[in-house]
Order: C-alpha cells, then structure tokens, then sequence
C-alpha cells in the first residue's frame, strides 16, 4: 500500500498543479479580454450597427450575464476549443492557430538545437577553463546573447548574410515557386517537403530557416552555456571527481561522463524552459523575418484589435509552456530517482 501512495499521491499533486496553473491561466485572459478598452460587440459586428442589432449581439455573446457566468461560459468554450472567430481573417481562431502553429514550432525546435548544440559544450569548455580565455570568451558571448535586442541582431543578419554575403535566403518561409509543389501534411516545410521527396524545396526552405533560427538560438546559447558553466563548476569541485582523477581516469572521461552526467537532471529543466521561452518569445524575430507563426499572428491581430486571436493564441502559448513544465518535471522524476516519493 505504502509504495503505492508514494506514486499516485505525487501524481495527483502534480495534476492538480497543472489544473490549477491552468485555471488561474484562463482566468487571466478572462479578466484581460474584459478590462481592455475594446467593445467586443462592435468588434463583432461593426461600428455602424444600429441599438437593436447591438443588443442581440451582446446577448448572443453572453456579455449581459453575470460576469461569473460569463467565466464560466469562456472556460466551457475553451474547454471544447471554440476560440471564437477571428475578426482579422474571418477563420475560427483554432483553425488559425492550427494554421500558424507549425511554423514557431519549426523556428523553436531548430533554435532550441542550435542552442543546445552549441551551448552544453561551450559552458562545459568555460568550467573546465575557469578564469581563462576559453571562459571569458563564453561569458562575452552570453553577455552578448542577453544584451544586443534580437530585432537589431535579426536586422544586421539579413544585411550582412543575405543582401551582402548572399549565403542565405531572405524573410519568409519559402521562395514562391516551391508554394504549390507538395502538401502540407503537418505544416512543417521541412518535414513536408522531405516526405514529398522535393528536396529543392527542403533546401530552399532550409536557406530560410538557418537565419532566423541562428539569431532566435542566439538567446538559447547564451543561457544554456551560462547555465552548464554554473552546473559544472559545482560539479568540479566535488569529492567524485577528485576520487575519478585519481584513480587515473582521463580527464575527458571524468568531464563528459561524470560531471556532465551528473547535471543532465537540472539540464533537462533547463532546456524544457528555454524550449517554452522560444516558442512564446519568437514574436520579434518573426515579425524581422515575415516568419507566417503564432507570434506573427498575435502581434498582426492585437494591432487590429482581433482580441479572439489574441487571446487564443495567448491560452495556447500558456498551455504549450504548462505542458513542456510537466513534460520537465516528470523527466525530472525519471532521472532523479531522490524525487520519485515527493
């Protein structure tokens, strides 16, 4: 009984921490759609519209209930995925969102491994090098991801490597004469393309992709490598290590197998966050790039007053960030068998 409880009581803390956080997240943009200075019913329906034809449609949209009521019907629509309709587009606010999805997603999952390809080794390259140039040169480059804005960074990229150097292609997703010749099956060009077997495609889309993705795994890179020094220093300093040295393990060995192996716990947190901060904070780097995502689409619809999309696309952002925390913290289980019974 005991071995039991220790699993199905954790668990159901954590569900309730999800539902929780997600509840106190619908609440927010609840709260957000009412308090700014937008009529939704002249947003539905125009702003000529006459008293009667604005009163059924304040009615149809529930805004002269209770304001608890009208809560409780916003969390039963969004429960069944009904975001209401996009007054930018005219398309339900779901269909949008499937639409425009797939695009962060394919800049964020590149940018998050250009982070991690290039930021675990650098951090480990600055705590085994700790006070030297190695190090230095790690911590300017951090420095240097968290302080230059990412729309200067983007803009000097598409100056330098596109319209000067020409080693990339410009903003957008693909050139226009590649639109039309394979299906987007899941709406990431990359995989579209190569499953089509239209490998001109997948390397023009590619062309596209390294920019926007290098500049947006800029920041990735920065923390990632800033995290891995901190990580492995603490590391460095401990008795196992000394105890592996020696015994005469070569450095390497005790480097990349026993602190590095030892930090891939608090690592696994790490990049789950950084992954989330990259798909909710694509927004600049897409807008530099004309990249068709979800933080294009936002920033599109709040500058014309869309608040459906907006906030559709705000409680997906939300769930996308609540889930990736779980899928942390229960990786986070699995590796750390000490946080199994908590």
């Amino acid at each position: 009984m005991q071995p039991l409880s220790r699993l199905v009581f954790p668990a159901l803390r954590l569900l309730v921490g999800v539902a929780l956080t997600f509840f106190g997240l619908l609440l927010v943009t609840f709260l957000i759609g009412r308090v700014v200075p937008i009529d939704p019913v002249l947003a539905a329906a125009g702003d000529r519209v006459t008293a009667e034809v604005y009163e059924r449609v304040r009615t149809e949209l529930g805004l002269d209930l209770p304001l608890w009521q009208q809560f409780l019907r916003y969390v039963g629509q969004v429960l069944t995925g009904d975001f209401g309709r996009s007054i930018l587009t005219s398309n339900p606010v779901l269909v949008d969102i499937a639409r425009f999805f797939p695009a962060t997603l394919e800049l964020a999952t590149i940018a998050m491994l250009f982070g991690l390809f290039f930021g675990i080794p650098l951090g480990v390259a600055a705590a085994t090098h700790q006070g030297r140039w190695p190090d230095h040169l790690v911590r300017v480059l951090g420095l240097l991801g968290y302080s230059v804005p990412v729309f200067w960074l983007g803009l000097v990229g598409l100056l330098v490597f596109y319209a000067r150097l020409g080693w990339v292609a410009g903003p957008g997703r693909l050139d226009v004469a590649y639109d039309d010749l394979f299906d987007p099956v899941t709406g990431i060009v990359l995989l579209d393309a190569a499953m089509a077997g239209e490998w001109e495609a997948f390397r023009n889309a590619l062309e596209h992709l390294v920019l926007p993705a290098a500049v947006l795994g800029w920041f990735s890179l920065a923390y990632l490598s800033r995290m891995t020094r901190s990580f492995m220093i603490e590391q460095l300093r401990q008795e196992y290590v000394t105890t592996a040295r020696v015994k005469g393990l070569s450095e390497a060995r005790v480097v990349w197998r026993h602190a590095l192996g030892n930090i891939a716990v608090p690592l696994v947190t790490v990049a789950a966050l950084t992954y989330a901060s990259l798909l909710e904070g694509s927004v600049l780097t897409e807008t530099v790039f004309a990249w068709p995502g979800l933080g294009r689409y936002i920033t599109n619809s709040l500058l014309s007053a869309d608040m459906n999309a907006v906030l559709g696309g705000t409680i997906v952002v939300g769930a996308v960030f609540i889930g990736l925390n779980l899928v942390s913290d229960l990786l986070y289980r699995a590796l750390d068998p000490r946080a199994r019974g908590r």
